[in-house]
């Protein structure tokens, strides 16, 4: 059974880009609607971001209106029914309404159509199965409205059939419930994951890591991730212990502090506690070299409390940078049993917002006038004032600098 509803005033809708996006492709016959996320977000008040629609138009013919319309038109996906089409530099993914002949993961083969409730059936969970017209009206084909209204998410149809298409989707069932839903996850569906869970073992690192990183960003993730380790999903997803209550702190200190959900700061709190975690880590799920490079300096974190003193924490940050000094410190506070009002780890914690690390003043070009060869004994000879003016508390006085550099060129001088 279809149900409708009526959408407020949406502006995104009635008028600019997508409004114009939507005459176009519903003309002469033909019938688009804006699908998925950018619907159940408007529903529960959420920010719209990305805009996709889908129509009765078949690609070719999606191609031949958008170009004479002016707009660009980048077959991404054409096989599959999706065309990109950009309009003043905005992208809108577009793709015809079909039906899955055959799945297998990522891939699928297709049928082209025009029966919205086939199209809907076709996806994932209730919730990103809504489309809604030009005018507001929007359709649900498979009880999305009910579960937007009681804030649950659901697979389509039979969960198991849903997630053997996609193993991801077992993920995805957690992401999408740690940032839309409340309570406990549908018990159908986490049987379904449950009974699923080897197939995580099929997906490319790359995959997995963009679901988690969005999973240990969402408003619930502590309690859907306690959930997922409970249910023995976690283990297996990260290779290792998963340190729950400690990214349920890190969360609330970032609250406290007015800080974004930093995925990666996250999954650090989430996944590492000695050098060997954060390798593994970035290996297992594939992480790009700064990712990498973040949780590889959550190393030390043990010796990280507000008894360094002010001088130390400076030459910490200085080292770190402002980035990882804030994981280390974020990481350590959230392990020490402090609550988020202690003043002495906010104070630690923030002190990048009132401290500039100085840049370094010299350069080897220093110490080549005072006497010493480029080679190791440079390398050795920079370090080293380097440490000595981090020692100094990063004097800025030339007569100060000066000195630091000519007791390391006599040092290293040959």
């Amino acid at each position: 059974m279809m149900t409708t509803a009526q959408l407020g005033d949406v502006a995104w809708l009635k008028g600019g880009d997508v409004a114009r996006l939507l005459e176009v492709l519903g003309r002469n016959g033909e019938e688009a609607r804006v699908v998925g996320g950018a619907v159940r977000n408007a529903l529960l008040h959420r920010p719209v971001i990305e805009i996709d629609v889908a129509t009765t138009a078949v690609p070719e013919e999606v191609m031949r209106r958008v170009v004479a319309a002016g707009w660009k038109a980048v077959p991404t996906g054409i096989d599959h029914g999706t065309v990109t089409v950009v309009i003043d530099s905005r992208p809108f993914e577009v793709t015809t309404l079909r039906e899955d002949v055959e799945t297998f993961g990522r891939k699928a083969r297709v049928r082209f159509g025009r029966d919205w409730r086939a199209d809907a059936e076709r996806r994932d969970f209730t919730i990103n199965a809504l489309s809604i017209s030009a005018d507001g009206d929007v359709f649900d084909y498979v009880g999305g409205l009910d579960d937007i209204a009681r804030h649950r998410v659901r697979f389509i149809g039979d969960p198991a059939r849903r997630i053997a298409e996609d193993y991801l989707r077992i993920l995805r069932f957690f992401r999408f419930h740690a940032h839309f839903a409340h309570g406990a996850p549908d018990a159908v569906g986490l049987q379904a994951c449950i009974r699923a869970r080897a197939g995580l073992d099929t997906l490319s690192r790359e995959r997995v890591r963009m679901e988690l990183l969005k999973l240990v960003a969402a408003p619930e993730a502590a309690s859907t991730l306690a959930v997922m380790a409970e249910s023995g999903l976690l283990g297996p997803v990260l290779g290792g212990v998963a340190y729950v209550a400690s990214l349920a702190k890190i969360a609330e200190i970032e609250t406290a502090l007015g800080l974004g959900a930093d995925p990666v700061r996250r999954l650090g709190a989430l996944g590492v506690m000695v050098k060997e975690d954060a390798e593994r880590l970035s290996e297992r799920l594939r992480l790009s070299n700064a990712e990498s490079a973040r949780l590889m300096a959550l190393e030390g974190w043990r010796r990280v409390s507000p008894s360094l003193g002010e001088q130390s924490a400076q030459a910490l940050l200085y080292r770190l940078g402002a980035h990882s000094f804030a994981d280390r410190v974020l990481l350590a506070w959230s392990r020490a049993g402090s609550g988020t009002e202690d003043i002495a780890w906010r104070d630690l914690a923030l002190l990048p917002q009132h401290w500039a690390p100085p840049a370094f003043p010299l350069k080897s070009a220093d110490l080549i006038r005072r006497g010493l060869h480029p080679g190791p004994a440079l390398g050795a000879a920079l370090q080293a004032a380097e440490d000595a003016w981090i020692a100094a508390d990063f004097p800025s006085d030339g007569a100060a600098i000066e000195a630091i550099a000519e007791r390391a060129a006599e040092r290293f001088r040959s």
